[in-house]
């Protein structure tokens, strides 16, 4: 029995089968319903998150005997012979091995002739935008005046590179990054049906690697399923993907409000022993207290993008950092995190910030200040010495 990946085989096969761009489908459902179709569509977007697949879905809805919905049968004959790749009245072109103009001549005159058995002749371009400009132009007076049984349908990555002539010709749908929480809700859908075992915090490793590309999601879930068989773990993740172990960003929160020096050193060490990318855990830390800054503003976890058990976890700093604190540590590390890049000695680098960072001594406002005065929590002595040298110490704290 030959084996499909797991993108070809839960590739949908309806519009409602596609996940997180339910803008678009919803869209080309009503116009197919409401028999409004246009002579050339555009779908722009990141990578992996639809595009091919809308277009496929569309082209099999226009010719298909028994639309249900605006939706595809997927039963009748054209269907299943668009299934089977056997329809001559679907043409799927890559317009990076065919962007030569002889190749939009052929297409140009093939699109003269009616489809074979369907009601539309469909061609489907993907990577539209490596056509040369010369091809392009080509193109400029077919898609303004079609035969009425041809459709056009383009795909790209970069629409910028896609000639205004020939968008202002085009129905125009951008494609968005699909969510954390959707990538997670499929995945966990293909595991249960695959007997897969996987708890929430492996969904949230995998749906964070992919970056809001549900094919790239797909295809790591596939490498995790052939290393850890069907019982898949944090652990065993963390080693495939030599993924740098979350804790030792809580370990460094932590070692600041305890300022704990040798904790950097302990830090800077195990990032070298397990061979983890001085880089990537400097975004990783920037991303981690970004997350206290969110929950500290908020009051919330809700836009934090993490497992739940993590989550938890971050809920304990909400009280222990001021705003303050947190926008001088974000700051040193968005400088570092520049920096990095061009050191030599990256791993002396990590060691110096981080010490820097857990030195960093807690900031307050005058307005806190003049409420602890208040309340009694500073006394204030002759001539008010000590209040002068604390408000100096506030407004003329180190500068990151």
């Amino acid at each position: 029995m030959a084996y499909f990946v797991t993108a070809r085989k839960w590739r949908p096969q309806k519009f409602e089968e596609v996940v997180g761009q339910e803008h678009i489908t919803k869209t080309l459902k009503n116009a197919i319903k409401n028999h409004r179709i246009a002579n050339a569509f555009i779908f722009s977007g990141p990578r992996g998150v639809g595009k091919t697949t809308t277009a496929r879905i569309l082209a099999k809805t226009l010719n298909c005997l028994n639309p249900k919905d605006g939706e595809p049968c997927n039963e009748c004959d054209l269907c299943v012979k668009f299934l089977k790749s056997q329809t001559f009245d679907i043409i799927e072109i890559d317009g990076a091995s065919n962007r030569r103009i002889e190749e939009i001549r052929k297409l140009r005159e093939s699109v003269k002739y009616a489809p074979t058995v369907g009601k539309y002749k469909v061609y489907i371009i993907d990577e539209v935008h490596m056509l040369t400009t010369e091809s392009f132009n080509a193109l400029l007076k077919t898609l303004e005046e079609p035969p009425e049984h041809t459709v056009f349908i383009f795909a790209t990555t970069d629409i910028h590179k896609v000639p205004l002539t020939i968008l202002s010709r085009c129905q125009r749908f951008d494609f968005r990054r699909i969510e954390l929480q959707a990538i997670k809700k499929q995945l966990e859908k293909i595991a249960d049906a695959e007997n897969i075992e996987i708890d929430d915090q492996s969904l949230t490793i995998i749906a964070k690697k992919a970056d809001g590309a549900l094919r790239d999601a797909q295809s790591l879930f596939d490498q995790v399923v052939s290393y850890c068989g069907n019982k898949i773990e944090v652990k065993d993740i963390t080693l495939m993907l030599n993924l740098i172990d979350e804790e030792i960003y809580f370990a460094l929160s932590d070692a600041i409000l305890e300022k704990n020096f040798s904790a950097a050193f302990d830090i800077s060490q195990k990032l070298y022993e397990n061979g983890w990318d001085f880089i990537d855990f400097t975004n990783g830390i920037l991303e981690h207290f970004r997350n206290i800054m969110t929950l500290k503003i908020r009051g919330n976890t809700d836009l934090i993008e993490t497992s739940e058990n993590y989550k938890q976890r971050y809920l304990k700093y909400k009280d222990l950092f001021s705003e303050g604190d947190l926008l001088r540590i974000l700051t040193y590390l968005s400088k570092l995190q520049s920096e990095i890049k061009i050191i030599q000695n990256q791993k002396l680098k990590i060691e110096i910030a981080l010490t820097q960072i857990i030195g960093l001594e807690k900031s307050s406002t005058i307005s806190e200040l003049l409420e602890k005065i208040s309340s009694g929590t500073i006394e204030v002595k002759t001539n008010t010495t000590n209040l002068s040298d604390e408000i100096g110490r506030a407004s003329c704290r180190e500068r990151v």
